[in-house]
């Protein structure tokens, strides 16, 4: 094993997360080449294959997948090093690395820039937009430091610190704006329009309906603003959360209600690895996001009132 370097390392499990050349050396900012040339020379340290090579894929050999489970641990606790002296530095600095959900990203992620931009000057914030299950794995990797996601995530491992709470509004076309609002067993009856699978926010909206359904059934879209525009043109109707109402709604014909009681809504919080050295700094990071969730730019436009 002598030879072997973090950066092998590091490039390593980038081509194995991936599972191609050229997005593995994007992700690492190298050169395909010289990312290739990485993998060859770390195989030819360890007399083996790590990987198989196809036209459009790369897998991982056995050994592989033996490897890579070692190699993040190793990475993990190298992070864990930096991030420890990191930790020891007042106010935080360096790189930041939080994934946020796509329910929530578009509309608090450039506020919450502006405020870290203020209170942690020299942090050079990493955002990643995906989706709740690949967040925590990436989180759980050591590939992000924390995410902020619909709690509860239920992972022992991890802190979770709420932030705020909000509503699910119903969007329908304009034309409907004078009709009842309807409750969960309405909405059952209408035109559903949902995200696709994967998504919490999805999930959450088919908790609140109670709605007994295969995919087959709904009408689809990978974004809310997909979703809005869908309402618009009469497809159907749909829920979004309320920080979303002020960008998705402005350029559709559609109206926006507040549910009838009791309301549907989420908490959103931020989580991060309890085994971290930067508990005490993401705990601040967490409330500058709070602050900045709550700033008027953040704050939903009106909506109509549920019937009484």
């Amino acid at each position: 094993m002598i030879g072997v370097t973090i950066k092998h390392l590091r490039y390593f499990e980038a081509l194995a997360h991936h599972g191609h050349f050229s997005r593995a050396a994007e992700a690492c900012a190298i050169s395909q080449p010289a990312l290739s040339l990485q993998i060859k020379e770390l195989e030819e340290i360890l007399g083996a294959a790590l990987f198989e090579r196809g036209a459009r894929q790369t897998r991982l050999t056995a050994l592989g997948q033996e490897f890579v489970v070692r190699v993040r641990d190793i990475l993990r606790g190298v992070d864990e090093l930096e991030d420890l002296a990191r930790g020891s530095c007042s106010p935080l600095a360096g790189r930041l690395r939080i994934g946020v959900i796509p329910t929530v990203a578009p509309y608090l992620l450039p506020a919450v820039i502006r405020h870290l931009a203020v209170r942690f000057p020299a942090v050079d914030l990493r955002p990643r937009e995906a989706v709740t299950q690949r967040l925590i794995e990436e989180l759980m990797e050591g590939r992000l430091d924390a995410a902020i996601v619909a709690l509860p995530v239920s992972q022992p491992s991890l802190v979770e610190q709420p932030l705020f709470d909000e509503e699910f509004v119903l969007v329908r076309p304009a034309g409907d704006a004078d009709r009842p609002v309807p409750d969960a067993e309405g909405l059952r009856t209408m035109r559903l329009l949902l995200l696709d699978e994967g998504h919490c926010f999805r999930e959450q909206a088919l908790s609140y309906c109670k709605v007994p359904t295969t995919p087959g059934d709904l009408i689809q879209g990978s974004a809310l603003s997909t979703l809005v525009q869908m309402v618009g043109a009469g497809i159907g109707v749909t829920l979004i959360p309320q920080m979303a109402v002020p960008v998705e709604t402005r350029s559709a014909p559609v109206s926006v209600a507040r549910l009838p009681a009791p309301r549907p809504s989420r908490t959103i919080g931020m989580v991060w690895r309890k085994s971290t050295p930067l508990s005490s700094q993401l705990a601040e990071v967490a409330e500058t996001v709070r602050q900045a969730a709550a700033a008027p730019a953040c704050q939903a436009a009106a909506v109509e009132p549920a019937a009484a």
